[in-house]
């Protein structure tokens, strides 16, 4: 939708050194979703080092990943924290989560990637899934050929399968449960 009057919201790079002085993308372009005006939080009690990481000349660094169209038009399509840098290349989860059920032939949620370090590439995919060994083979039969870049494709051994994926109380994926179990498991291996 429209932001809320009052409400200035843009678009930047979401590699960019400070967001907040970084020049708006072109409308429909993908980046980090920055918003200022009146119902934006003044800080974070008694946490000055993230207020200064979040809050810059007024500008609130969402963590959101958004487009804005010609229209102004606001659309969120992801959170930064769902996306890693391997090898300098900005590699989006959700996609690859997207391509992994499309090749697994399921609609229910039975994978989430997250990342771990790697110390040549930056950060490598780990990916938490819950079907049986038999069908998680057919995928990595398929996955080679798949129309995802190769950065994209997470490496057969970085595949681990866990009884249920980590939820929220409000349904939402727990995305540091998600992360800390993706790194001890990627760890273990």
């Amino acid at each position: 939708g429209h932001p809320l009057p009052g409400v200035s919201v843009r678009i930047v790079d979401p590699e960019s050194p400070d967001p907040t002085t970084a020049p708006p993308l072109p409308p429909g372009v993908s980046g980090l979703m920055l918003v200022r005006g009146p119902n934006v939080m003044r800080g974070y009690l008694g946490n000055p080092e993230l207020t200064a990481k979040f809050l810059r000349d007024g500008w609130y660094i969402t963590g959101d990943i958004a487009t804005l169209d010609e229209d102004g038009f606001l659309t969120i399509t992801d959170r930064l924290s769902r996306f890693s840098k391997i090898g300098g290349e900005m590699v989006a989860h959700i996609k690859v989560e997207d391509r992994l059920h499309e090749l697994a032939g399921v609609s229910d949620q039975s994978f989430v990637v997250s990342c771990a370090p790697d110390s040549k590439k930056g950060e490598r995919l780990v990916v938490l899934h819950t079907l049986p060994d038999d069908r998680l083979q057919e995928v990595l039969a398929k996955l080679p050929q798949c129309d995802l870049p190769n950065l994209w494709k997470p490496a057969r051994n970085q595949f681990f399968r866990v009884d249920a994926l980590p939820y929220l109380g409000s349904a939402k994926l727990d995305l540091r449960a998600l992360r800390e179990t993706g790194l001890r498991l990627s760890q273990s291996d």
